[in-house]
């Protein structure tokens, strides 16, 4: 399996993932996003000030989750990773138009140039499971090389 093949089933799961980090005090915390890719960097919009986006700062492992619903077949895809945020203007004018499937100023009306709360948190994946009917109809597994 490569690393396209865990793009296209995560498109084909659905726009919502469950993103995971770790709190400074080893307190794992679990929150839905609405992560998009550009190219091979899984990207969503975060707030500067989000338990998410203070939680990578300490610890930058992520996992991201899709996950099963009978409209699927009940497969479903974890990928880890490594995250980063980034809260440049150069970074917020290039993800702003094209790269997400939804209208951001719905979130921050300011755009990128009056969205000073505004981050965006790109997640490089290092590894994969693509779990076929919740692991019941096979496990295949990515890894970054």
């Amino acid at each position: 399996m490569n690393l396209q093949e865990v793009i296209d089933e995560s498109q084909k799961l659905g726009e919502w993932a469950h993103i995971g980090t770790i709190s400074p005090s080893g307190t794992p915390y679990v929150t839905p996003v609405h992560p998009c890719w550009e190219q091979q960097t899984l990207w969503t919009m975060v707030g500067v000030d989000s338990v998410k986006a203070k939680n990578i700062q300490t610890s930058p492992i992520v996992s991201c989750h899709w996950q099963v619903s009978p409209e699927t077949n009940f497969d479903s895809l974890i990928i880890w990773g490594h995250a980063e945020l980034f809260t440049d203007l150069e970074t917020k004018q290039r993800l702003w138009e094209g790269v997400f499937d939804y209208d951001l100023n719905a979130f921050a009306p300011g755009g990128p140039t009056e969205s000073p709360d505004v981050a965006f948190m790109s997640i490089i994946p290092s590894k994969a499971v693509i779990l076929k009917g919740m692991g019941m109809g096979g496990r295949l597994v990515w890894k970054a090389e």
